[in-house]
């Protein structure tokens, strides 16, 4: 990103800071009128100064005229024959004017008005580089061009601007007190309409906005309903002019985009220069438009861990090419660099994830410190989707699940059936002493399809299947008498580091018991349901029968070594063998060396070569000599961690943060706080991008279906903005 970027000098003072490029945007040049030059060959280009200087720059050169001094203009040889600058060329030419300093011929309106790269003929030949080719005068003409020509425009723009009654700034200043006032009054809650419908993800506009309409939309009704409420900014909407009522849609729009672009660069600003993460996710709208979603994760300067929307691109391609084309466009534009990039987060698809041309690998190729960690609520789930797609049986049984869920809540009268079978089995069991009654038992439950990528909702469907496995054979029994069935059918919140990696610690750990010592009691536990729903047992120690295939063709074995080594062992050890794949060695000596960083149980997990050894990940950040200061440092910082009764009961590396940046420790341990920064900074989930595209689905609907990109773009900025803000506000 850096050979895009021409990076500014942070001082510490808020004054801006000149960039040597003469190219950038951002330059600026101090100048005093009675010193600005008069040769066209010496001008500065007016983008180089400040904008709100341009207009007294320009009337500064208009009241002066084009620059043509009296000279012996030199001689040019051309084919062998001599030319020069003639006088006679200015008469029918006001615009033209000459450079000493250069030899040439300049246009003097298009310096002043025109683009940094003019379209006018010679482009900006008549701006910078100065007209010599005293052989061929008729690009004089063709310079000028047509009616609307750039070089025509430009004069426009100069007749203009000497128009002072005409000018903004003039007609702000007649304006009386009370006439600002009832300006203020009405832009106000207009702002105010536009900051709701935003928050709620509204439509703005209407059917029929016309006056008198019953359907003028939501902007124009919810400000209808300020001005009933009331009586000033009613009276000031009755009396504005009707070309100046700022209700337009354009103007709602630009309205949008200010506000969002004011809300990116709070949020940059925020940001500073500090370490970040980008959280990505694609996905397509309702117009089936492919969309990217950007967010960005970073420590703030209260050490509070912020995640924030940046931005949605529409990509024409999820190649990892692409996508990565469109983060570093997306990137630049908000003046981000890779070099501050510490980690990516994706969902884990091939184009995000893959080894060799995966958009990790692509961005990694340029930032060798933007470690990648899939999305842990996901990482987990997909452990299950992928041993479920490899074992045949495991695949069958959720194939079956699903269709029965499907089958039971295929119609509203089929839902209503199973809950009616449901609570007549809870009335049953209730009276029969089965069950207890009591606050929050007993509740309405009902049956979900699991989802690959919503955390847990394997293990929710199956529980529930489980709890209401009574109420779902009666239903099947009375679709089957009714003739009812159909015959095509037969997330977690973010997590912080160190939960995300006992999680998978614990996951891990909890496979290798149940594989070892659980084989008995999961038995016993099915014995007694299949008892309990009258469902005939299998005897163990008889041969298994498989079902479709002549028995010659199949091995002897037992339904106890078929259910316990076929089944239960061979899907324990796929689903330990896809974690291991999933958590690389790398993310995970990681993950494990941020882990010690929890100040749970007075810092028990702190290990100080661990702490060094993650410092050791980030050589840009930790060079040889901060290494050794960060061993001194740690050493001090534990021992006054756990003698300091403010940090004793802390639970989180986040609250650590905090904590640190409140007390003032982040200055006396720098080094470690950037440790902690890292760390958090790290992404874990990806549960605010998915959180965008939800945003999404409301304000791009299948009504505002031909919204376009920019105006997508901006009512996301907004409404994200706003209610992450609310949720950081509630914690």
């Amino acid at each position: 990103m850096d050979k895009y970027l021409i990076k500014k000098p942070r001082t510490q003072d808020s004054s801006p800071v000149q960039d040597s490029s003469p190219s950038s945007k951002r330059s600026r040049v101090d100048f005093n009128l009675e010193n600005l030059p008069s040769d066209p060959g010496l001008l500065q280009k007016i983008s180089s100064y400040h904008p709100n200087n341009h207009d007294e720059i320009r009337r500064h050169y208009l009241g002066k005229g084009p620059c043509r001094p009296p000279h012996d203009y030199p001689v040019s040889y051309f084919s062998g024959k001599p030319r020069r600058f003639r006088v006679e060329w200015y008469e029918t030419r006001n615009w033209l004017e000459y450079s000493i300093a250069k030899d040439a011929a300049f246009c003097f309106y298009c310096y002043l008005f025109g683009k940094d790269v003019g379209k006018q003929g010679g482009g900006d030949t008549f701006v910078t580089k100065g007209f010599r080719l005293w052989n061929q005068v008729g690009k004089l003409d063709s310079h000028v061009g047509g009616v609307n020509s750039a070089h025509n425009q430009a004069v426009k723009k100069s007749e203009d601007l000497q128009k002072e009654k005409q000018h903004i700034q003039s007609v702000l200043v007649k304006q009386s007190n009370q006439d600002k006032a009832e300006y203020r009054i009405q832009l106000n809650a207009i702002v105010d309409c536009v900051r709701f419908l935003l928050f709620r993800g509204l439509a703005f506009r209407g059917h029929d906005e016309s006056q008198g309409s019953s359907d003028t939309g939501n902007f124009l009704e919810l400000l209808q309903f300020l001005g009933d409420l009331n009586e000033s900014i009613n009276e000031v909407m009755q009396n504005t002019w009707k070309n100046c009522k700022l209700t337009h849609h354009d103007i709602q729009k630009d309205m949008v985009n200010a506000i969002a672009h004011e809300t990116s660069k709070a949020i940059i600003e925020d940001l500073g220069n500090g370490f970040f993460s980008i959280l990505v996710d694609e996905s397509r709208d309702i117009s089936v438009k492919e969309q990217m979603t950007l967010v960005l994760r970073y420590v703030n300067k209260q050490g509070i861990i912020i995640k924030r929307f940046l931005g949605i691109v529409h990509v024409a391609s999820i190649t990892a090419l692409s996508l990565k084309c469109a983060i570093e466009g997306l990137l630049c534009k908000h003046n981000l660099s890779l070099s501050r990039l510490r980690g990516q987060g994706y969902d884990g698809a091939s184009n995000m994830q893959g080894d060799i041309n995966g958009l990790k690998t692509l961005i990694l190729k340029e930032n060798k410190l933007v470690f990648y960690v899939h999305c842990f609520a996901h990482q987990l789930q997909l452990t299950l989707v992928a041993v479920a797609k490899n074992h045949i049986n495991i695949a069958d049984f959720f194939y079956v699940v699903s269709n029965l869920v499907t089958v039971i809540g295929g119609s509203c009268k089929k839902r209503d059936a199973l809950r009616d079978a449901q609570l007549a089995k809870i009335k049953e069991d209730l009276e029969n002493g089965v069950r207890r009654s009591g606050q929050g038992l007993n509740q309405e439950t009902n049956l979900k399809h699991p989802g690959h990528t919503r955390w847990g909702s394997y293990y929710g469907t199956i529980l529930n299947l489980i709890l209401m496995f009574s109420a779902v054979a009666d239903v099947l029994e009375i679709i089957e008498e009714d003739g009812l069935s159909d015959q095509k059918h037969c997330k977690k919140k973010n997590q912080d580091i160190v939960n995300a990696m006992d999680l998978v610690k614990v996951s891990k750990q909890r496979l290798q018991v149940i594989r070892n010592d659980e084989w008995t009691s999961l038995l016993t536990e099915v014995s007694s349901f299949c008892a309990t729903h009258d469902i005939p047992i299998l005897n163990m120690d008889e041969i298994f029968v498989v079902s479709g295939r002549p028995q010659r063709n199949t091995q002897q074995n037992t339904n106890l070594h078929h259910y316990r080594v076929e089944l239960f062992y061979t899907v324990i050890d796929m689903q330990l063998q896809e974690l291991n794949n999933r958590f690389s060695e790398v993310n995970t000596d990681l993950l494990i060396c941020m882990a010690c960083l929890n100040p749970s149980n007075s810092f028990v997990a702190f290990d100080k070569e661990k702490l060094i050894h993650l410092a050791k990940f980030y050589p840009y950040d930790f060079p040889g000599t901060d290494i050794l200061a960060l061993d001194s440092q740690l050493q001090n910082f534990i021992f006054d961690m756990r003698n300091n009764d403010l940090f004793l009961e802390l639970q989180g590396v986040s609250k650590l943060a905090k904590k640190l940046v409140s007390t003032r420790k982040h200055e006396t341990y720098p080094l470690v706080y950037l440790l902690v920064k890292l760390a958090l900074t790290f992404p874990v989930a990806i549960a605010t991008v998915e959180r965008s595209f939800s945003a999404m689905k409301y304000i791009k609907n299948e009504l505002r279906n031909r919204m376009g990109d920019q105006w997508v773009n901006d009512c996301l900025v907004v409404a994200l903005i706003m209610r992450l803000s609310c949720n950081d506000f509630k914690k």
